[in-house]
Order: structure tokens, then sequence, then C-alpha cells
């Protein structure tokens, strides 16, 4: 299969490593990066901007249709809405908190789903997220589940708060990730599951370029290139 119509998938939950992971392999196979969970980052902003409450998903689908989102070239990745850049506003734990909440709504999914669909159509891109392998693109030429205890993941998140000077205690992170667990999991519209055709990766056990390895190892087994 040739790369320019190679889509893989990389789902999993909170903090298992799906962003750092995707936008290694980007650059190592010169695929699109697709970041889905900020693109609900995005709607999350402006409906708290709009002053919508996160329990007001039809509203916040409605204001969708609004909002452009576009993302650039870089690291970490630009992203705009409506042309103005929100690369670090919508990375702030309270947008995070938002847009998990927003991203139960049935309308809200699937409007989102289908925006990103269409930017997966042609190939040439690895997508991450909390749907990815069995809602947004289930004909993925890979799909992959990465995962790490609920431990390893609080710990991650905390360092990567703590990199931006973002403050937070291990115990409220760890309560967050949790929370965000349960309502991807138990979500009614498209909840966080193992696709059945997916390679499950701890990524606990490996470092990151490690996981990029396995993940290479099982596109050549499946392109059989």
């Amino acid at each position: 299969m040739e790369a320019t119509r190679v889509v893989i998938a990389i789902d999993g939950p909170a903090g298992a490593g799906k962003s750092t992971v995707s936008k290694m392999l980007s650059q190592q196979l010169g695929l699109r990066y697709l970041d889905t969970g900020a693109m609900y980052r995005c709607l999350a902003y402006k409906a708290l901007q709009a002053g919508l409450r996160t329990d007001q998903g039809v509203e916040a689908a409605v204001l969708l249709d609004s909002i452009d989102i576009e993302f650039g070239i870089g690291e970490p990745q630009p992203v705009f809405i409506n042309g103005e850049e929100v690369t670090s506003d919508i990375r702030t734990p309270e947008i995070g908190e938002a847009a998990s909440a927003l991203s139960q709504y049935t309308p809200v999914r699937q409007k989102m789903v289908e925006r990103q669909q269409k930017l997966v159509a042609n190939g040439g891109v690895i997508l991450e997220g909390r749907d990815v392998t069995t809602v947004v693109a289930p004909n993925a030429t890979l799909k992959v589940y990465l995962t790490a205890s609920l431990e390893e993941r609080s710990r991650r998140r905390l360092g990567e708060f703590s990199a931006k000077g973002v403050a937070g205690s291990f115990q409220d992170v760890r309560t967050q990730i949790q929370n965000r667990d349960h309502r991807d999991i138990n979500r009614d519209d498209s909840p966080l599951s193992v696709a059945d055709d997916a390679v499950i990766v701890e990524s606990a056990e490996h470092t990151p370029q490690e996981v990029c390895d396995i993940i290479v190892r099982h596109l050549q087994r499946v392109t059989g290139a």
C-alpha cells in the first residue's frame, strides 16, 4: 500500500501517550497528524467563551457550525479557530475537562466525527483520539490501542502540566483522569473500547521510540511492506 493511502488510528485512554507517539510516527513516516481531541478542546474553548455550560451539548453542537478548526505545522502543532491561534489556550486542565464533558453528547460527536472522517478520507494520515479505531476510522490500515495503568498515566500528565507551569497535585490529576476514563467508557455514544482488530500496546513498558518501532513493525505486517 502506498504511504499516501495509509491510515494509522491510535486509540486509548487519557495520558497513555497517544499524542507523543502519533507525532513521532508522523515525522518518521511522513504522514499528516490529526489530533481529534484538540478538535473537541476547540469546541470547549469557544463554548466556555460563549457562556455555555458543559451540560449544554445541543447548544454546543449548534455553536460548532460557526467554528472553523485548522492545524498548522510545527511542534507543538499550531491550532487555529476561525483564524485565531489557540494552541496553548486549549491545553489547560479546565478546557480538557470541558471537552471531555461536551464530547459525551451525541449531537456534538456526530458533527465532529463527520468533520474528522472528511479529513482522513484520502489517507496519508495518523490520527489519535478515544474513538478513532471504532468510529472515526473503522477501516484504518492499522489500529492501535495504547494503554497504561492509571498511576502511570497520572504521573505523565502531571509532568506535562508541570512542564507548562500549570500547578496541580498527583491526586488531583489522578482523579481528573479517572473521571475522564469513567465518562469515556460509559458514555452512550461511541464509548471508549478496544476494536476487535486493534493491536494493544502497553506504553508503560516501552519508551516512546520503542512504541513507534512496534507500531511500524505491525504496519509492515499488514501492508506487506
